[in-house]
């Protein structure tokens, strides 16, 4: 899928590119590590390799890797620190816990960052073995990928500048430039004429939070978790306004048809709710930018 941009959104996020520093980006850019003290991580109990009659767990028992799709770009979430390479976030130890329970430390781990827009066609080339992202299951998706979950629903919402009064919800978007990513389930909401909303589309969230930043649009639409996390990072700067329009039920993507990894993944993300590590990881990670806890229904559907 061809992302689209125009013109002076690029230079935007080209300019600011240009002035990022090795260490993330200058001061009040999207770029800035995430607020909030130590990173989390934690190493997880690993099982006895799983007899499961699953072809993609099978090549990674082969190679002793895992490969796992994730984001880069979502303080909190999904977020690659620049300065260390290490990844970190409530997705990340998602993806570890699940990847424990099919018997693979952290060491076997392979972290691979994927855009939005190619998430489906990863996932069916075989360049992952599962993806965790803030990916929402829709009937769309699911022709395409399968999905273990939800482990976590999150909300569209709008990301502001905090000095801007005007946008008090999706209703107040009438003539508002408001940006999202290609292939994202919040842009294809906001176009909807019933907003009015004049969209700017780009490849990655944290490029729509610097034009944001820049003055370049007025707000940047995605799932609350991830605008929480943004906003965490530069609390004197912007704001969440706080009224989510849509649902969005993250899943964790892999192949279609392998109803067998599937459904180890699935029992995995049922165990780590049970036994309290869901929670810790929780706590330490997206629990920081002030999104509260609700512990995820199970059992959890079998698709």
């Amino acid at each position: 899928m061809r992302i689209r941009k125009t013109a002076a959104a690029g230079a935007m996020v080209l300019a600011l590119a240009a002035t990022a520093t090795a260490c993330g980006g200058e001061s009040g850019t999207a770029g800035d590590k995430p607020a909030g003290g130590d990173v989390f991580s934690k190493d997880y109990k690993v099982a006895a390799t799983p007899k499961i009659d699953s072809p993609v767990l099978k090549k990674a028992q082969a190679a002793k890797k895992l490969v796992i799709g994730v984001k880069a770009d979502q303080p909190f979430l999904g977020f690659k620190d620049p300065g260390t390479d290490k990844y970190s976030g409530f997705d990340i130890e998602i993806a570890k816990m699940v990847a424990a329970d099919l018997g693979f430390s952290t060491k076997q781990i392979q972290f691979k960052t994927i855009d939005s827009n190619v998430r489906e066609t990863t996932i069916s080339n075989g360049d992952v073995d599962y993806y965790v992202g803030t990916y929402t299951i829709n009937d769309e998706r699911k022709k395409q990928v399968g999905f273990a979950g939800p482990y976590y629903t999150a909300g569209a919402d709008l990301l502001v500048r905090k000095d801007d009064k005007s946008i008090t919800g999706p209703d107040a978007l009438k003539g508002k430039k408001v940006c999202s990513i290609t292939g994202s389930t919040p842009l294809q909401e906001i176009k909807k004429p019933k907003y009015g909303a004049k969209t700017t589309e780009l490849g990655k969230y944290s490029d729509c939070v610097k034009v944001l930043l820049d003055g370049g649009v007025d707000a940047v639409t995605t799932d609350d978790a991830i605008l929480k996390g943004y906003a965490a990072q530069r609390p004197e700067k912007l704001r969440v306004v706080g009224k989510p329009f849509t649902k969005e039920p993250y899943g964790i993507g892999m192949k279609k048809d392998d109803k067998a990894l599937r459904d180890a993944i699935t029992k995995a993300l049922e165990d780590h709710i049970k036994n309290g590590d869901y929670k810790k990881a929780y706590e330490g990670t997206l629990g920081k930018s002030g999104s509260k806890y609700v512990a995820p229904e199970t059992p959890l559907p079998r698709y």
